[in-house]
């Protein structure tokens, strides 16, 4: 009897700490730098991944004053399994199981920003997305699997699977309509992701996320249309 409470404590313990919402309309904001306000997501992760696509929104003004982390997807054997990053020099870098590629932006973006990012192992290639406009598409890890075991992180960078956190790497701003897909989206969907549709997601679902708030997260009405 002890036995079974306990496993019922341990079940409404982790149901409390990742809570499950329509988000479709709200964004996450995070006011200030800290190097402990992030959401941690829990992606609906089968297996590795030989590809991939993650799309996102959003809205800060960093983009003249320092570096960040948009995307952080940590495995327990690489820290940059999968990073989407911003640079103060306008270069957005995007890693995948720790290779680093950049792609250069011709200016300093209009705000709000929405951010595509795809890539598939079979060719290495990588298409990088910017307000529904490609980026000359570049070539990443051939023949590479993601680790299966995943941290999922927004508004900071991991330098260790969940953690080692520093407050320079972090965002300030508004994140939203954060989706995933286990492979890569036609460019006709990745414009159609960009004019306000989903495309039904798999790994991470905007509309019906599974994520935990740290430190000073907000979750409020996002000013984008």
């Amino acid at each position: 009897m002890r036995k079974l409470l306990w496993c019922f404590l341990v079940l409404i313990s982790l149901s409390n700490a990742f809570g499950q919402k329509d988000l479709s309309e709200k964004a996450f904001v995070f006011l200030k730098a800290s190097d402990n306000s992030y959401v941690s997501l829990k992606g609906q992760l089968t297996g590795p991944l030989n590809a991939f696509t993650v799309c996102l929104q959003i809205y800060t003004e960093l983009f003249k004053t320092r570096d960040y982390s948009i995307f952080s997807y940590a495995t327990e054997k690489n820290d940059n399994e999968i990073l989407i990053y911003w640079y103060k020099d306008k270069r957005y870098s995007f890693s995948v199981g720790g290779s680093e590629i950049v792609f250069e932006a011709p200016e300093i973006p209009v705000l709000p920003v929405h951010v595509c990012a795809s890539w598939e192992s079979v060719s290495g290639i990588v298409e990088f997305w910017v307000d529904g406009k490609p980026m000359v598409r570049k070539s990443l890890q051939k023949g590479y699997l993601t680790g299966t075991k995943a941290s999922i992180i927004l508004g900071q960078e991991q330098d260790s699977f969940g953690g080692s956190f520093e407050k320079h790497q972090c965002f300030v701003g508004d994140i939203g309509d954060v989706n995933m897909w286990d492979y890569v989206l036609s460019p006709d969907e990745i414009r159609g992701v960009y004019a306000g549709g989903t495309f039904s997601p798999n790994v991470l679902v905007w509309q019906s996320l599974t994520y935990e708030e740290h430190g000073e997260v907000f979750s409020k009405p996002k000013l984008w249309s």
